[in-house]
């Protein structure tokens, strides 16, 4: 087991990793829409769902992965009609064979914010 960091995503704000690497596969922590200069949320629903991404995409590269290695994603909202944005962006993100997803409403989540996505990549 190999723990995963860079100063380019959100330091942990809790007692856990921002990524694990364990036998091929990356577990990257839940993201939030921090800015990793500030610790502050952006503003604006899709401004954090394209932060939350950044910030994955910045975990990937520590792991030397990308988008293309993610293979399950699992995101909260606290707003399920922000769903469709969440797909539009992905679009942007992802070419076929897309991941495995999952997504939930949920009531809340840390620091009020909107999105919050959990990410398993793999690299052979």
């Amino acid at each position: 087991m190999k723990i995963v960091s860079t100063e380019n995503a959100p330091k942990a704000i809790g007692t856990y990793s921002q990524a694990v690497f364990c036998k091929g596969f990356l577990f990257v922590s839940g993201q939030i829409p921090l800015d990793p200069k500030t610790m502050e949320l952006v503003d604006g629903i899709e401004n954090q769902i394209r932060q939350v991404f950044q910030n994955i995409e910045s975990i990937l590269e520590a792991a030397e992965m990308n988008f293309s290695n993610v293979v399950k994603l699992s995101v909260l909202l606290d707003d399920l009609s922000n769903f469709e944005l969440v797909n539009k962006i992905m679009s942007e993100i992802f070419s076929k064979p897309y991941p495995a997803r999952a997504a939930y409403q949920v009531s809340k989540l840390p620091k009020g914010s909107s999105i919050e996505i959990e990410t398993i990549a793999f690299k052979e």
